[in-house]
């Protein structure tokens, strides 16, 4: 009876609504209907926008995704921005079972799961269940509001705007982004970062779950106080998955049985320093993806800390270290400081910022511009002895000499004069301009101030610098900025040395047999394959080592950050014991790949004692590298054919050449500057004869030149103390003896090489000039004041 009586309702509602003439109108009426929802829904989403305003925890990636360094957001939540490509599929499939099934198929409200809830509400007479679907929990956490009628019908509007300007996927997100964790941890991210420090890609089932039933209590499910609780939920959760088959048997067996053992922790601080630059060159931006490789920077770090006990037995307090991948610039390491907790010691100091003297660092790119110039090759010989340069006198690190010596054995043991005498040789402004190329900040600022100390320390540089420079070596002279961020490209790249002059660098800078070669390493099977430059600065406050090769390119300062010297800081070994190790733990026994010599880099015989292209008169011979049409072509000159008496007394000119009675014999033909050291140091040398003294030329080359006082230079003297002033000149070989005048005023006449004094009686100007017994004479002037 009852199933007539249902028939017959249904067939009289079905004759009443579908008639003939009844579907148009109930057509127009749903049409007209749907119109007008539409056109208030329109209405409403002018007047009441729908603003989606998260401020999320800055945070700075590296390479592989991993979150090395997070800050608090704006509102002090740790809150990290989830991007869709980082979903766990796993946590996705558990949320969606678990809290919308039909997310993807609904317009943001779910009518089944509403009309289910109002029933069962209403059968109860109390609020049992919600028909929440994601889309709706994500207006809730964007706009919360005391739970009301009132509130759940804006709720559901805003749901509805969330539909209309963002994709499924995109809502997603933002839901994993802003469910709350308890405390102040919100985001799936955050999380996954604090609580079980890994990226929410690496999540297995077990934890993605944990992660889905906190959400539902996140104040009494807090991980690490109510473990136990939480497993009790998750475990409820996972039979649920079983009985549905959600996920493989197995991984839900080994999810169950898996405990929980997390606890929240502090977000992680890998490179601290690194991360507070970047924060400050790139404000504003949730997410910074860098180049940093996490597994080089735990390394270095480790290394480099382990590493302060032994520097801190000698009062050095910091290092820092700069790794660069040589191919794509980037920066895969960045250690500010070793002990960045050590704040009695500065350890929050950036050391890879800091500006610092760079000692001989320098020295490898002056050569490298010499070569490029012409004026030298790694044969050429020059003189290494006493220079006054104005007042100004270098010396070498040791305080010794070594007179003649090749460019390539004094950049191999990093002298001093040699090096200043090239710098005069290519000019201050000409290497300065070289350095502004390689973006020097603090040398683009003093440029016009720097003189020849400059490639002695005299001037200002940044770790960050010198290892971008050295990685222009690397490859093959050419300087490219270095890449922090992954979306940065190769913007450009500046040829600041040529491939050939660097090539030659690289081969010097690999030698073993040099000063620097640290004690520890000297008889050690464990040298890395790399060109290394050692430095160390004036007063011992700056301890360098760069080294690399094709693969990388590692920068080593240490020091203290305060300032303060230390006599057993040098680069020698206080730097490059660290660099070496960091070689041989990040690139390990690395192939025998190695740099290649340029197409127009060239090889040619050259004299031994000279270095110049070989002369008739050169016995001795070797190879050495050289630019065609660049390099110096002057043949050898270290041997001068002299004509002299029978007796070896004297020697004659094409002037007072006797028609016979002589002999041709060939004489080294040094320098004047070598003969004064020679005979400051007791060397002996064959001496050319005293010229023929009945000869009526008078010769101008090879005139004396006086080297004390130092010309154009003003002396201050105290006039109670009868203070004097030293007179010196190197003489050419052939002379024996000079004659000082002052004020065109015989002095005295003297051996040459020897020094005198003179005491100044007056203040004013004063001419010095040395004549030789050859007839030569060079003046000088000088100032004399008088302090009171």
């Amino acid at each position: 009876m009852w199933r007539n009586i249902a028939r017959f309702i249904n067939s009289r509602i079905i004759h009443l609504l579908f008639k003939p003439g009844k579907i148009a109108v109930w057509l127009q009426w749903f049409a007209g209907a749907l119109a007008g929802l539409i056109g208030i829904f329109l209405l409403l989403n002018v007047l009441f926008p729908l603003r989606v305003q998260m401020a999320y925890s800055p945070v700075i990636t590296a390479s592989d995704g991993s979150v090395i360094n997070a800050f608090l957001s704006p509102d002090d939540k740790w809150r990290m921005q989830l991007q869709t490509s980082e979903i766990n599929s796993l946590l996705k499939k558990a949320i969606l079972l678990k809290e919308d099934r039909y997310f993807y198929y609904h317009p943001g409200i779910n009518p089944m799961a509403l009309g289910r809830a109002l029933a069962n509400n209403v059968v109860s007479g109390k609020t049992t269940s919600g028909a929440s679907t994601i889309t709706m929990q994500v207006a809730r956490l964007l706009y919360p509001k005391e739970r009301t009628l009132k509130n759940k019908v804006i709720e559901l509007f805003r749901a509805l705007q969330l539909e209309w300007l963002y994709s499924k996927d995109e809502i997603l997100t933002l839901y994993l982004n802003l469910v709350p964790f308890g405390g102040n941890i919100e985001g799936v991210k955050a999380a996954s970062v604090l609580y079980f420090q890994q990226s929410p890609q690496e999540l297995n089932l077990a934890q993605a779950i944990t992660l889905t039933v906190i959400p539902n209590k996140p104040s009494s499910l807090r991980i690490g106080l109510q473990n136990n609780r939480i497993v009790a939920f998750r475990n409820k959760w996972l039979r649920y998955f079983a009985r549905q088959k959600a996920f493989p048997e197995k991984e839900l067996t080994d999810a169950i049985n898996e405990p929980l053992v997390a606890v929240r922790t502090e977000a992680p601080q890998v490179a601290p320093q690194f991360a507070y630059r970047l924060l400050r060159q790139y404000p504003n931006q949730a997410i910074l993806k860098t180049n940093l490789n996490r597994t080089i920077q735990e390394k270095v770090s480790q290394l480099a800390y382990n590493y302060l006990p032994q520097l801190r037995t000698k009062n050095i307090r910091n290092a820092s270290v700069l790794v660069i991948n040589n191919q794509t610039k980037a920066v895969e390491a960045y250690l500010g400081s070793a002990d960045f907790s050590d704040s009695e010691y500065g350890g929050q100091v950036d050391g890879v910022r800091a500006i610092r003297s760079p000692g001989s660092t320098l020295k490898p790119f002056l050569y490298a511009v010499a070569f490029d110039k012409g004026f030298i090759t790694p044969r050429t010989v020059i003189s290494d002895v006493p220079v006054d340069y104005a007042g100004y006198r270098p010396e070498n690190y040791f305080g010794n000499y070594n007179g003649n010596i090749t460019m390539e054995y004094a950049l191999a043991t990093s002298l001093n004069i040699p090096a200043v005498k090239i710098l005069d040789q290519v000019g201050v402004p000409a290497f300065v301009d070289k350095l502004k190329q390689a973006e020097f900040t603090q040398i683009k600022k003093d440029g016009n101030q720097l003189g020849l100390s400059l490639i002695l320390g005299g001037c200002g540089v940044k770790l960050e610098e010198l290892t971008a420079l050295y990685a222009a070596l690397a490859n093959q002279g050419r300087y490219t900025p270095l890449r922090w961020l992954q979306t940065e490209k190769l913007n450009f790249k500046r040829q600041v040395i040529s491939p050939a002059a660097s090539y030659i660098v690289n081969q010097i800078l690999t030698q073993l047999q040099r000063p620097d070669l640290p004690h520890n390493f000297q008889n050690s099977g464990h040298l890395p394959k790399i060109a290394w430059k050692t430095g160390t600065s004036y007063g011992r406050k700056d301890a360098w080592s760069i080294g690399y090769n094709k693969k990388y390119t590692v920068g080593v300062w240490v020091g203290n950050f305060s300032g303060e010297g230390v006599p057993e800081l040098n680069g020698t070994d206080s730097a490059t014991p660290l660099l070496f190790d960091i070689f041989n733990t990040i690139d390990y026994n690395s192939s025998n790949d190695w740099f290649t010599a340029p197409a127009n880099l060239a090889r040619r015989s050259v004299c031994l004692v000279s270095g110049q292209p070989a002369n008739d008169f050169c016995p001795d011979r070797v190879l050495d590298a050289y630019l065609p049409g660049i390099s110096p072509v002057k043949k050898c000159e270290h041997l001068k054919e002299v004509t002299i008496s029978v007796d070896e007394k004297f020697a004659y000119c094409t002037t007072c050449l006797p028609e016979s009675g002589y002999l041709r014999k060939w004489y080294p033909n040094y320098a004047p500057e070598i003969l004064t050291f020679y005979e400051a140091e007791h060397i002996p040398y064959a001496k050319i004869p005293a010229h023929n003294p009945q000869c009526p030329r008078i010769f101008s080359e090879f005139a004396p030149v006086i080297t004390a006082p130092a010309p154009d230079m003003e002396y201050l003297l105290e006039s109670a103390e009868k203070q004097k002033l030293m007179l010196h000149c190197n003489a050419h070989n052939e002379v024996k003896q000079v004659y000082w005048y002052i004020n065109d005023k015989l002095f005295q006449a003297a051996a040459a090489n020897r020094n005198l004094f003179f005491t100044p009686e007056k203040a004013g100007r004063y001419k010095i000039s040395c004549l030789d017994d050859q007839g030569r004479n060079t003046n000088s002037f000088i100032t004399v004041r008088f302090l009171d």
